[in-house]
């Protein structure tokens, strides 16, 4: 162990008892590469954050440029900062009319957390509904709604009037009522091991929280962003949310979230009281021009169209006896093997030959696939032929 990664031990607070520890000392498009030489194929994309690649040469520019003009100046929304308007001006170019109001903040928890008081004020309401297998962050209001207890139970008493309803189950639908302010859901959930909805049950969701005046909030951290081969997944149900979360790939490869209303709704936090939420570091001017960058990079350069291109060949190769199933759409996959044990073991193996694969939180028999979009059709048929030697080494040992 050199002195490096002694030091990245003993300095910097750890998340699991045995991280990956890769030294990585530079990153372009699709490829990692570390302080030995050795390269990298990225499926994981920073877990869903640099859609548009590693260092965009357009979002490395807007960067640069507007460090050359000035950095933080005040907290959010004080002053008029044209980094910040331009890129909500563009945000809010692409979605309904009734999502017009932006408000950036530095993280997708972040924006869940600003989500929940927003629904709160806006119906004077306390309860919330999620789902079971969700996640929505690591903050006390996110962990809240996540419907995973293995991530909670240390961390008790979160908030109360939580309650949770199967994904996709018509009949759970009845848990939400005239107490919901909120209900939280992921378009199609992804730390659960990628789990796309029925269309109809996405309708009915709607319909149900518009019935008991409930505001719906898609979570859109993960999916936004053109990796489910949309701009948003909720385009693909035709059903609009109340509430729009974004983050991760938001802030074209710098840390940004933001969550999205109606000028009227978001009205509610500018009085009783004052400052009804704020944030130092919100609508920084750097991830602002990054993400306004990276956003435009994705829709010139057709990535959506792409990602339902390369996330279709991946499913055409990944046929082995040993994968149950390839679930997903776009290049927001899980690659289901059915046993923790093996999932752990191809991931391994994988990196070890240079494909960086990775895990989810609450599904363990499955490893996802969530690559930069711009993968190209090589590269796959490479992720793939190396993913089925993987398979073939743990089937032959």
């Amino acid at each position: 162990m050199d002195a490096l990664h002694r030091s990245f031990l003993d300095h910097l607070a750890q998340t699991s008892p045995h991280p990956l520890a890769l030294d990585i000392v530079h990153a372009e498009g699709c490829y990692l590469t570390d302080r030995g030489g050795k390269r990298y194929l990225d499926l994981v994309a920073g877990l869903a954050v640099n859609n548009v690649g590693h260092r965009h040469p357009n979002v490395v520019q807007a960067i640069k440029d507007q460090c050359d003009r000035y950095l933080h100046v005040i907290p959010y929304g004080e002053f008029i900062q044209e980094p910040q308007v331009r890129f909500a001006e563009a945000l809010t170019a692409l979605l309904p009319k009734n999502l017009n109001s932006v408000y950036f903040v530095n993280s997708g928890t972040e924006a869940i957390e600003g989500a929940l008081k927003l629904a709160k004020r806006v119906t004077g309401r306390t309860g919330f509904v999620a789902c079971h297998k969700s996640y929505h962050g690591s903050t006390h209001g996110s962990l809240s709604i996540t419907g995973n207890e293995v991530k909670k139970y240390r961390n008790r008493p979160l908030l109360p009037d939580i309650r949770f309803m199967t994904f996709n189950e018509p009949l759970d639908l009845e848990l939400i009522n005239a107490n919901t302010a909120g209900v939280v859901v992921e378009p199609i959930q992804g730390d659960a091991g990628v789990r796309v909805p029925d269309p109809s049950w996405m309708i009915s969701l709607r319909q149900r929280c518009t019935s008991v005046g409930a505001m719906l909030v898609f979570d859109e951290v993960q999916t936004g962003f053109g990796r489910t081969g949309t701009t948003f997944a909720f385009e693909r149900f035709g059903v609009v949310p109340d509430i729009l979360v974004l983050g991760k790939a938001l802030g074209g490869g710098l840390p940004m979230g933001a969550f999205i209303s109606s000028r009227e709704h978001m009205h509610a936090l500018t009085h009783d009281p004052v400052l009804g939420h704020i944030t130092t570091f919100g609508g920084h001017p750097l991830p602002c021009v990054a993400g306004a960058a990276g956003l435009k990079a994705l829709l010139d350069e057709g990535l959506p169209g792409n990602a339902l291109q390369m996330g279709a060949l991946f499913k055409e190769l990944l046929v082995h006896p040993a994968i149950a199933e390839v679930r997903g759409e776009g290049l927001m996959l899980a690659v289901e093997l059915g046993n923790a044990d093996r999932v752990q073991q191809v991931v391994m193996d994988c990196l070890e030959h240079g494909v960086l694969g990775f895990w989810f939180l609450s599904c363990p028999t499955a490893f996802r696939i969530a690559p930069p979009l711009t993968i190209s059709e090589a590269d796959v048929r490479h992720a793939c032929h190396t993913i089925l030697d993987a398979l073939e080494r743990k089937t032959a040992a």
